[in-house]
């Protein structure tokens, strides 16, 4: 019974057309899966909406882990001539790079 629940709440037509918002191509056995899975899926957020979560507390991990932190002070930067020993180019300070963008006319 479950799964003809399911299959009423997400329709082939949902599928279908959630697949054309995403500009995929699927085919027949593939939208009748979806179809399956995601009427699963909403089967399984229900049954979990179900419970009686009252009193507990959120969480972002099921243990509680320590956050590493490093102190927020600035460090010297790297040596420019350092960053650039292996640039195929460079120019004083700075890497050379071939040109991208065209100049506009005007």
């Amino acid at each position: 019974m479950l799964a003809l629940y399911a299959m009423s709440r997400i329709t082939r037509e949902d599928v279908e057309r959630t697949a054309d918002l995403a500009r995929l191509s699927l085919s027949n056995d593939e939208i009748e899966s979806m179809t399956h899975d995601l009427g699963q899926i909403l089967d399984h957020v229900e049954q979990l909406q179900a419970l009686d979560t009252q009193g507990i507390e959120p969480t972002a991990h099921a243990i509680p882990l320590a956050t590493p932190l490093r102190a927020d002070k600035a460090s010297p930067g790297i040596d420019p001539d350092l960053a650039l020993a292996n640039a195929p180019s460079s120019d004083a300070y700075a890497f050379v790079v071939p040109k991208v963008i065209e100049a506009e006319e005007g």
